[in-house]
């Protein structure tokens, strides 16, 4: 089993930024990724970014790529992504989301097994 813990949410006015933290315990994944997800009220959740585990290879989608750095750090088994330029329509709650071997890519095109419990993030104009 693996759990994913995130935190980090908050309030935030339109144009600032925030930095979000997956913790990972149990078992790893050197072979897959890990990637954030966010749903909006009354919006299905939808893909925001990803990252190998082992090779730190990225993918984003497109209305964050210029925004949203995802990365890693191996010695605290944990994956951060750091948002600036905060939009009012980023406000969503946030998860953290684990896939054992799979793609950085492939993470925007299925729905992972492993899921934090959410962060919330609320961005005021």
């Amino acid at each position: 089993q693996v759990q994913l813990v995130e935190s980090g949410g908050g309030l935030v006015q339109a144009g600032g930024s925030l930095r979000l933290s997956c913790a990972a315990s149990g078992r790893t994944f050197s072979s897959g990724a890990v990637g954030w997800f966010r749903q909006a009220p009354g919006k299905e959740r939808e893909f925001v970014a990803a990252i190998r585990w082992s090779t730190g290879t990225t993918h984003y989608a497109d209305d964050v790529k210029d925004r949203f750095t995802i990365s890693r750090d191996f010695a605290k088994n944990t994956v951060y992504m750091q948002m600036n330029s905060l939009k009012p329509e980023d406000t969503a709650v946030y998860y953290c989301a684990a896939q054992p071997f799979t793609t950085a890519q492939a993470m925007g095109d299925i729905r992972p097994n492993y899921w934090g419990q959410g962060t919330q993030v609320t961005v005021s104009s």
